[in-house]
């Protein structure tokens, strides 16, 4: 887009410049600048409820001029007098005119923003700008953005618009709070140096990096328009560096470049990120990112563009520290001496409010350094009615102090500690800062009950997030013919094996007797689970397989019938599962997954007696096209994430009972007593 401080051209984006002002131009020509009624609530400094009233009690409030009934739309100039005559305007600023007589004059708030920002980068470089527009109307609001620009200098004045879109609920999304950007750069520690932001949005992290003093900074954003507003917020100030619209997954646009310091707000829960065709990435040093780990995927990203001892700092879903999937990479990178820091957030930091999400801090190790001895684990996920930038500056403190010596013991209870890197290292590799907490000692507290009700007030706020949306299918639709599955194994639609055989029990903690297999086997538990692999085997497999990502794997025997899509190669099959290894041209897994575990296909299945046997090679699979089959398997993938979501909240409440119990009986806890006043 923009870039190296404008020492490089602007090339084709002055067309789409000129495209952009051409479309504010053309809505002028066609009609007054128009406001709805949210709109007029904003302007007035009133809820919408008032301006419902206004219309019924006032029989000379506007009439709309556009719109539908559900939402009209009122002639702006018309609103501001009837509100000026009725002392309801407040005085505005000239900025905040401006902005909403901009936002009037187009139907898309960040084309119009870009095509100003597009005007006020050629007045700036003494170029023409990219068309004269020919409408008096808007010529005169482009005549006060060059007045303002005058005043105030131009990137002032895109800073000014530019704060007006970012407000909640003006269209932006994932944009990270200016404190929060500021305190991701402080821990990368960056200075004076250069930084990337792979998913940099419009940009909000990169005016942080350079109220920071960076003197380079680079950007890639999937969203063209927001790629532009970032690269032009970077060319109005002359920065070196630049912005580049793209995947930075799948098509990184600095594929050589090594910085100083990364900072990154990855998209979450994204699980179509690439992980099939980027399987052999030189970027995954620390292993291959399973399908469901996207923001795995994104951290590795990250930490391929560092220098040596160059930090990285990721905003992370909470449940990234402790889900089974990715424990080998969080495994590696503490072996390796990359992992830093995990800081638990207030709920509300950033959005989805709801979630304490964490900061992941991580550093480039040097050729031949030593792995540091501790982990920092910092909890300010306590913070509800106190002051955020005294809490991220207390945040920054302490990280600062342990990155001087990370071997040094740090211990702030309920707030900063370190864990021995070796602890860290079991089963689960768990990195959540709540479950790491040091031992008291004593019962537990009231301190650790609140947080844990917190832990489960955010899971329970991010159901409904995760809820799929379906619609009913229309009247007279046919329903597609249903296949069995057998009968798909012998079109070649599927490969059918199983169900497995062993000569030996498998072992969840390889202890018994024989030789131990050391790979990893997958388990009808681990299936009913959704987890990775988690067995030993000792013994033979009859016959072995070796699972591979895509596969689905379907217990023979349980209560009830349950498909699941393995994210991984390399575990082998257990005893007691089928496996139906797809054709990817011909039928998607997810959707074979999801049709397999429904309640007909249960019955179809099912031997009916005792506990269920299921021979899943009855069950019928609707015949779809591949396209029509993607868009059923992305429901049934999001339905797959909150019923693991559900699982959470039930652990989470199972842990809250059980704290609650314990402190009762223990006497650190007791029953509140209410005042009869």
């Amino acid at each position: 887009m923009f870039g190296d401080g404008g020492n490089e051209s602007i090339s084709c984006e002055s067309c789409q410049q000129t495209k952009l002002l051409r479309g504010v131009y053309a809505a002028g020509v066609q009609r007054n600048p128009t406001v709805t009624a949210a709109d007029i609530a904003r302007l007035a400094g009133v809820g919408r409820a008032a301006v419902s009233n206004w219309r019924k009690r006032h029989a000379d409030f506007p009439t709309p001029v556009g719109g539908t009934v559900a939402s009209p739309e009122f002639d702006l100039a018309q609103v501001e007098a009837w509100l000026r005559s009725q002392g309801k305007l407040p005085t505005l600023s000239t900025e905040d005119r401006l902005w909403r007589h901009l936002v009037a004059a187009g139907d898309n708030q960040a084309a119009t923003l870009a095509a100003v920002g597009a005007f006020l980068l050629a007045r700036q470089r003494g170029e023409t700008p990219p068309i004269e527009p020919d409408d008096p109307r808007l010529a005169e609001l482009l005549g006060e953005v060059a007045a303002l620009a005058d005043k105030r200098g131009a990137p002032a004045t895109f800073d000014e618009l530019w704060r007006h879109l970012s407000e909640p609920g003006a269209g932006l999304a994932r944009a990270t709070p200016d404190d929060l950007a500021d305190l991701m750069v402080g821990l990368a520690d960056v200075g004076g140096g250069s930084l990337l932001d792979p998913a940099c949005g419009t940009g909000g992290g990169l005016h942080a990096a350079v109220r920071a003093g960076c003197t380079a900074v680079y950007g890639q954003e999937l969203d063209e328009q927001a790629a532009e507003l970032a690269g032009l917020w970077l060319a109005l100030r002359n920065i070196n560096g630049g912005v580049r619209a793209g995947d930075s997954l799948r098509a990184d646009a600095f594929p050589d470049l090594a910085v100083d310091a990364v900072i990154c707000h990855p998209p979450f829960g994204q699980t179509n990120w690439g992980q099939e065709e980027l399987a052999h990435d030189p970027r995954w040093e620390y292993g291959l990112p399973p399908r469901t780990e996207p923001e795995l995927a994104w951290l590795q990203h990250c930490l391929a563009h560092l220098r040596p001892d160059g930090y990285a700092v990721l905003l992370m879903p909470p449940a990234v520290a402790g889900r089974r999937a990715g424990r080998r990479i969080r495994s590696e990178l503490l072996r390796n001496g990359a992992f830093r820091c995990v800081i638990a957030l207030p709920a509300r930091a950033a959005a989805p409010h709801g979630v304490p999400l964490h900061l992941w801090v991580l550093q480039r190790p040097a050729p031949d350094a030593s792995p540091p001895a501790n982990v920092l684990f910092i909890d300010a996920a306590g913070v509800i009615d106190g002051d955020l930038t005294a809490a991220y500056a207390e945040v920054l403190k302490a990280f600062r102090e342990y990155a001087v010596n990370p071997n040094a013991t740090v211990e702030e209870p309920g707030f900063a500690w370190t864990v021995p890197t070796i602890k860290l290292l079991g089963d689960d590799v768990d990195l959540t800062p709540a479950r790491q907490q040091p031992a008291s000692g004593t019962a537990e507290t009231s301190e650790k009950l609140a947080r844990t009700r917190e832990r489960l007030t955010a899971l329970v706020a991010e159901l409904p997030q995760l809820l799929p949306e379906t619609g009913a299918r229309r009247n007279g639709a046919a329903a597609p013919l249903a296949v069995p599955v057998a009968e798909l194994a012998k079109l070649g639609a599927l490969q059918f094996i199983g169900p497995i055989r062993s000569t030996a029990a498998v072992d969840r903690d390889g202890t018994a007797g024989g030789a131990a297999d050391e790979r990893r086997v997958l388990t009808v538990q681990d299936v009913l689970d959704g987890q990775n692999a988690s067995g030993r085997q000792e013994g033979g497999l009859t016959p072995e397989v070796v699972v591979q990502a895509g596969d689905v794997v379907v217990p023979m025997m349980a209560r009830k019938l349950a498909a699941r899509v393995v994210g991984a190669d390399g575990a082998l099959l257990g005893d007691g599962l089928y496996l139906l290894r797809p054709d990817p041209a011909v039928l998607d897994p997810w959707f074979l997954a999801g049709q397999l575990r429904t309640s007909t296909n249960e019955r179809q299945a099912s031997s009916l007696s005792g506990t269920p046997r299921f021979d899943v090679r009855r069950a019928q699979i609707p015949r779809l096209p591949l396209p029509d089959q993607r868009r059923y398997a992305e429901v049934f993938r999001q339905l797959d994430l909150f019923n693991k979501a559900l699982r959470d909240v039930t652990s989470v409440g199972a842990e809250l009972v059980q704290l609650t119990a314990d402190g009762l009986a223990s006497g650190t806890l007791h029953p509140a007593v209410y005042d009869a006043d």
